[in-house]
């Protein structure tokens, strides 16, 4: 290629400048940064409102649909960030305690009379005459039979994850992806500007 043909491209792209790609790429970079803050703080405000919710005894469907379907839309809304996170990290600890007490005091209200019963029934099936022990036994054997007992309340029902994508298309995502092809496109054009300027050297 020829110094005239050489000169005729440089005179197309030299008012190009690479700084401009930088610039552009600071901007985009910082647009992103903050971007990303909002993405956590909203994640955060909507894990509160879970946790709130979840000690109110409020919605909770509602609320864990809407921070889940936020978290899976968002990049850097990761729910466990940090060295002292909880696993998992979202556990619904006031729901968990109440369906505890409420089968505590069912297994209460059942067997609040059962003893009671259990002297009753032995008492009718047992004539008097016969030794108390029978009867002792039998009692022992209707509490056995009738008592209720807890049953045990999954925790894992209560506890909850949700994965933040590494990339999304939000305005986080797409600030990022301006960021690289800004920084690409500066880098080029640095390397585009130094070689033009040694071959029409070469040809001086």
């Amino acid at each position: 290629m020829d110094k005239k043909r050489l000169h005729h491209i440089w005179t197309r792209f030299r008012p190009i400048r690479p700084w401009y790609f930088f610039a552009l790429a600071v901007l985009s970079g910082i647009i992103c940064v903050s971007a990303l803050r909002s993405n956590n703080e909203h994640m955060i405000q909507l894990r509160n409102d879970v946790y709130q919710t979840d000690k109110n005894g409020g919605n909770l469907e509602d609320a864990l649909q809407k921070l889940r379907k936020y978290v899976y839309s968002h990049m850097n809304t990761d729910l466990a960030a940090g060295p002292n996170a909880v696993h998992p990290p979202i556990q619904l600890k006031y729901t968990y305690e109440r369906l505890s007490q409420a089968e505590s005091k069912r297994v209460q209200a059942v067997n609040s009379h059962l003893y009671t019963d259990a002297q009753s029934y032995c008492q009718a099936l047992i004539p008097t005459g016969f030794s108390g022990r029978y009867r002792e036994s039998c009692i022992n054997n209707y509490v056995t039979t009738h008592g209720a007992k807890a049953q045990p309340i999954p925790k894992n029902l209560y506890e909850f994850d949700f994965v933040s994508p590494k990339w999304s298309p939000d305005l986080a995502g797409w600030s990022m992806v301006a960021t690289v092809l800004f920084m690409l496109a500066g880098l080029s054009f640095w390397v585009l500007e130094d070689y033009m300027h040694r071959r029409l050297k070469q040809h001086v």
